[in-house]
């Protein structure tokens, strides 16, 4: 195509008047942004009237003008020199895409930085995207390791995650009902289960919201649940005390309501009834999981018969309290009473003599449960029974050992 405007290149340069350009040369839209453009300006009007000047022109503009707008499929469309369709299959792992332009496709969303919209996806898919963890309070201590491990899953995942603490009591629960449940704000949820709402998520996980359990406590074997070895824990400690001489053994059980403290008791138990050895009606108490609990219960067989040689607590606090009983009462540990725990807190390997104790997963425990259920959210069924992660003795100075 012939342009006029090649007739007048021997004309005088001179610098457009943007304000009051010459009639028959109509300036672009907005125009003025073309000044800082790296493409010669300075030449409009005199190409204006060609097509493919005013072309590259538009294009520039347009160029400049995405550099701060959201990346589109169209824009990395362009970009790898393919269709929206076939980026929109690399974005969803379609198998129908030849490697080769894969490949280009995901540089050219490396080269833009494309981020997918979360609120587009949940859009297209119907789904909030997000997984709820619903703990009791974040004092517990063994709640940060279980939180690490969901954690760990989930940001590997294309869902976020949101955390509901039951600390507020009855408040929290109406918000969590309100936030979460009824407004969909997750797909899926992540429990240690609250005192008091096990009926209540047992109704929420009936009428059909995917969850899975971090089951530390025994609950309901029905449930979708991450769990422990508490039986084969209990059966271990007893070996371990008889392994070291003891014969006159205590025992302060966990809250009896709880399975995992049946459990570790009857593994206890069993450990002593294989070596003949009697466990004394009288050496036993029922404790509360707290150090108070633990500091009263050692008192008590204090009381009944001061000269048992061994104690396990079902849990490290009531451990750690029963310890702080014993010396006050002159018993030298382990010297005089070998003293064992259970969950391995950070604590257990801070008293004096340090804690033995047996280490309950906490962070593969989470793990597990949080991958669990985004395996589920992906159309894969949970496990029919609980998933048990075993426990480990870790022997400390408590019960004559020198471990750390």
């Amino acid at each position: 195509m012939y342009c006029v405007a090649l007739r007048r290149m021997r004309a005088p340069l001179r610098a457009p008047d943007w304000n009051n350009p010459p009639r028959q040369h109509k300036p672009l839209h907005r125009v003025e942004a073309c000044l800082d453009l790296p493409i010669d300006t300075a030449h409009y009007q005199m190409y204006s009237s060609c097509n493919r000047y005013r072309n590259r022109l538009r294009y520039r503009l347009q160029e400049e003008a995405a550099v701060d707008s959201p990346v589109t499929i169209s824009r990395i469309a362009q970009h790898a020199q393919v269709s929206k369709a076939t980026v929109s299959r690399v974005l969803n792992n379609k198998p129908d895409v030849d490697p080769d332009t894969a490949a280009r496709v995901r540089r050219a969303i490396d080269d833009l930085g494309y981020v997918r919209s979360s609120q587009a996806i949940s859009l297209a898919t119907g789904r909030a995207l997000a997984v709820g963890m619903l703990v009791p309070d974040l004092t517990w201590p063994m709640m940060l390791e279980v939180l690490r491990g969901v954690t760990e899953a989930v940001e590997a995942s294309d869902y976020g995650l949101m955390l509901y603490s039951m600390a507020r009591g009855e408040q929290a629960i109406r918000d969590f009902t309100n936030r979460a449940v009824r407004a969909r704000q997750i797909d899926g949820l992540v429990v240690v289960v609250p005192t008091g709402m096990l009926d209540y998520l047992t109704r929420l996980h009936d009428d059909g919201l995917p969850m899975m359990f971090v089951d530390d406590r025994g609950l309901d074997p029905s449930l979708p649940a991450v769990a422990t070895t508490n039986f084969d824990g209990g059966l271990v400690v007893g070996r371990h005390i008889l392994a070291m001489g003891r014969r006159r053994p205590a025992l302060i059980e966990g809250p009896m309501h709880f399975g995992c403290s049946r459990e570790r008791a009857d593994g206890f138990r069993q450990a002593l009834h294989e070596a003949g050895v009697e466990l004394d009606p009288a050496l036993v108490c029922e404790g509360d999981f707290t150090e108070k609990g633990g500091a009263r219960c050692a008192a008590r067989l204090l009381a009944a018969d001061p000269d048992f040689d061994a104690l396990f607590a079902g849990n490290d606090l009531m451990a750690i309290g029963a310890m702080r009983t014993l010396a006050r009462a002159g018993r030298r540990i382990p010297e005089e009473v070998a003293v064992v725990g259970f969950d391995d807190i950070h604590a257990a390997a801070h008293t004096s003599p340090s804690l033995t104790t047996v280490r309950q997963p906490f962070y593969e425990m989470g793990l597990t449960a949080a991958r669990l259920l985004l395996e589920r959210l992906n159309g894969r069924p949970l496990p029919q029974q609980p998933l048990q992660l075993p426990t480990t003795l870790i022997v400390r100075g408590s019960s004559g050992g020198t471990g750390a």
